[in-house]
């Protein structure tokens, strides 16, 4: 029943560049956030009170100045929750309302509903709360010290790393830090909850897990799944921070629709989202690789400790991917990869795009161009030699066989069309003649694993029906947050139907139409909901099919689908007619689709299997220029090669890898998360917190999807994953920067370089390059 898509001339069909299906209500200022749905009558606005405390016992509140502001309504704390206190999606440890004990600056401890925004959030404020305070860890390394870990420390080991490492001619050992990163989505958090009849209730939540609130909901108020029904529209972003984290905040608006019978709107402020949400973990790399003259990794040692916060979040799946990910491209044959998750009293980091896994590939380029500047020659070199092979070097760490493999191609062809080699030579020689400033250059490699790590979330479910004047409505487990999902799954549903995709309406993610979805995460989306949906419209065509050989007395062979109409034997109709004919005749127009990923298998119990359904690839060669005097930089330019397979919709795939490649940029350039020694996280807004600006990005941008690289997995019309993986593209970014700075001494000595690579840190590099510290 398959379509070949080059014979179609429908509008929006799969391949085609379609606009995202908002696009002119994102620029009208016409798309619909939950912010801007009509409030019911008498809403009431929620407010968090926080801990100031990074790690205290409560000896008492009072909330009688709070009660009595102006317009407040109701006050709750942890004793008035009916139902479960724990917001925590894998582990019951993330309290809605701390009842005695607060482990972080910023964690809710009261909330307050009023008659506007300003009294809820002042009303807040007056809250008199007196602690005890206890001993507060802030940072990985003193958590590894104590042996404060919020999950058990986990280690993944192949071949034998310790003899392989010291009989190697070469050895090397180091330290690195890596910074976080805030999701900075332009949409706050937010959930909007209506009361219904019975007690049930309506949450609108700005999220990337409807069903996720459904249930954190439900065990908050006391009631069940079936009580509570979630809708999501959009996401005016999420990037991972829309994944856990609005289970705190639907929650609180749940608990006090239920306490005072009237909706509750709780929306956070830009200081207040960063204060009390989670972010991507910083992380403290230590590393020991033994390697011979050609710069061939033989045996490595990883220690990977991160900041995972005073819960458990997804900081276990988080910290397995960065193990899975510090193979990035290469084949470690001897390799022992420990991890520590710390737990420290700041808020709980959590998902971020790329899922831990851009942690790990940073720890392997790292090391793999700390090799090359040992050895004295060209980093891609020194990648290029430690590259997975094809038919041999092929299993990783966690043993999954590479059957995929197409990094030695991308990278060859963006090595030629980047004229990487000539501009090397001549960076050198400009550097030579230059004293202030430095140029750098560096090419580098992605392959990312697509699937959850977790088997069973690797499922998904669609609902399509098709109404008799042949329009179709289209609903899906999967959440829009400004990446093009509801446009990528319309245009497979299009295809399907050979109809124009502006015949389709994709409706709210919404609980009660699909149940049970997984979070939009993992990159999975397209996969996943386009899956799903294919089968759901299948089901239906099938139907069709059979009712046209009925009436028309043809095979099923002479019933061809095609631009808008339907060809049965010698006789063609409109789709909307055969519509009618099959409604006439009692057949049915509606159907669910499920789909679940084959292949994928994974014994965590060993870190061994095959997690992954198959490996999205990509490179990146970057040039920048840094000024030796002051530390500043500028990326001057960037050339992107990146494989999507056969693209659902090419316009969409390239935005998906040029802002992914420019958030990757802040994190490892400019967006420092900065907390004082009493746990106060001081970077919480623009002002003291830098993310890209358009001026960023540089006047030299070559962004080219990879062609004729078709999945070899029968993803749905042979795409690819492109929601994470070119976040990874940015490690050039960040290694020209390095190659810059090893510039001063041209080349001679290896940089010490930790990120994000901010103009003090660049300063301090260089400072300590020139006297020689950093060897």
């Amino acid at each position: 029943m398959a379509v070949k898509i080059a014979n179609s001339t429908i509008r929006g069909g799969v391949g085609a560049s379609h606009p995202h299906d908002s696009a002119r209500l994102h620029v009208t200022g016409g798309a619909t956030y939950t912010d801007d749905i009509p409030e019911p009558r008498n809403i009431l606005h929620a407010a968090l009170g926080v801990s100031s405390q990074p790690h205290a016992r409560i000896i008492s509140i009072d909330l009688e100045a709070v009660l009595a502001a102006p317009g407040v309504v109701a006050v709750i704390t942890a004793e008035h929750i009916p139902g479960e206190n724990n917001y925590g999606a894998v582990v019951a440890d993330d309290p809605i309302l701390a009842p005695d004990l607060v482990q972080y600056v910023g964690q809710p401890i009261f909330a307050v509903a009023a008659a506007t925004v300003d009294q809820a959030r002042q009303a807040a404020g007056l809250a008199q709360v007196e602690y005890a305070a206890l001993p507060a860890i802030l940072d990985a390394e003193t958590a590894v010290r104590e042996k404060s870990f919020i999950l058990p420390s986990e280690t993944l080991r192949t071949g034998d790393s310790r003899s392989a490492i010291e009989l190697a001619p070469h050895r090397l050992q180091g330290k690195v830090n890596l910074g976080g990163q805030d999701q900075f989505y332009l949409e706050g958090q937010i959930a909007l909850a209506i009361p219904r009849e019975g007690g049930d209730l309506f949450i609108y939540s700005s999220t990337q897990h409807p069903g996720e609130i459904q249930h954190a909901v439900a065990h908050a108020i006391g009631r069940q799944a079936k009580d509570v029904v979630v809708e999501c529209r959009r996401m005016g972003g999420a990037f991972g921070g829309k994944e856990s984290q609005p289970a705190l905040i639907a929650a609180v608006a749940a608990l006090l629709a239920q306490k005072t019978g009237a909706a509750v709107k709780l929306r956070l402020d830009r200081d207040a989202d960063m204060i009390v949400t989670g972010k991507r973990h910083d992380f403290v790399i230590d590393y020991d690789v033994g390697f011979d003259d050609r710069g061939v990794i033989l045996g490595i040692n990883f220690c990977y400790a991160s900041r995972c916060g005073m819960s458990a979040d997804l900081s276990g799946a988080i910290n397995d991917r960065t193990m899975f990910h510090t193979d990035n491209a290469y084949f470690l044959s001897d390799a022992t990869i420990e991890s520590h998750r710390c737990k420290t009293h700041t808020v709980s980091n959590t998902a971020f795009r790329g899922f831990g896994g851009p942690q790990g590939m940073f720890g392997i380029e790292y090391v793999v161009d700390e090799i090359a500047r040992q050895l004295q020659v060209d980093p891609l070199d020194v990648r290029k030699v430690n590259f997975y092979g094809s038919d041999t070097r092929n299993v990783t760490p966690y043993k999954q066989i590479v059957d995929d493999n197409i990094i030695h191609e991308i990278v060859d062809k963006l090595e030629a069309s980047s004229d990487y080699r000539q501009r090397r030579v001549e960076i050198a020689q400009w550097n030579r003649e230059n004293d202030v400033l430095k140029r750098g250059i560096a090419l580098t490699p992605v392959k990312f694993g697509i699937s959850f790590t977790a088997t069973h979330l690797n499922q998904a479910g669609a609902l399509v029906h098709i109404y008799t004047d042949g329009t179709v409505h289209l609903n899906h487990g999967g959440t829009e947050m400004g990446q093009g999902l509801f446009t990528k799954v319309a245009q497979v549903v299009a295809e399907e139907f050979q109809i124009d995709i502006d015949q389709i309406k994709v409706t709210a993610s919404d609980t009660s139409k699909v149940p049970n979805a997984s979070a939009t995460a993992a990159s999975s989306g397209s996969d996943l909901n386009g899956k799903a949906a294919q089968r759901a419209a299948r089901k239906i065509k099938k139907r069709l099919v059979k009712f046209a050989t009925e009436h028309f007395s043809v095979s099923a062979k002479d019933v061809i689908f095609a631009n808008n109409k339907v060809t049965v034997g010698e006789q063609s109709l409109p789709f909307q007619e055969l519509i009618k004919l099959a409604y006439m005749a009692r057949t049915s127009l509606s159907s669910t689709g499920f789909y679940r990923t084959p292949r994928i298998n994974y014994d965590r119990s060993t870190f061994s299997g095959r997690p992954f359904f198959y490996f999205a690839y990509g490179a990146a060669v970057s040039e920048v220029v840094i000024d030796t005097l002051t530390g500043e930089n500028r990326l001057l330019r960037s050339d992107i090669l990146h494989d999507c397979g056969d693209s659902l919709n090419p316009a969409i795939d390239l935005g998906q890898v040029e802002g992914g490649f420019v958030q990757g940029v802040g994190w490892l350039t400019s967006e420092e998360l900065w907390w004082n020694q009493d746990g106060v996280l001081k970077t919480h807004a623009p002002s003291t917190y830098k993310i890209p600006t358009s001026s960023d990005v540089p006047d030299d941008l070559r962004v080219e999807l990879l062609a004729d690289s078709a999945n070899r997995e029968k993803t749905i019309y042979r795409s690819k994953a492109v929601g994470e993986p070119p976040l990874m593209l940015a490690l050039s970014v960040f290694h020209a920067i390095k190659d810059a700075v090893a510039g001063v001494t041209e080349g001679k000595r290896s940089p010490h370089l930790d990120a994000p690579a901010t103009p003090e840190t660049i300063l301090t590099s260089i400072e300590n390059l020139s006297v020689g510290l950093d060897q």
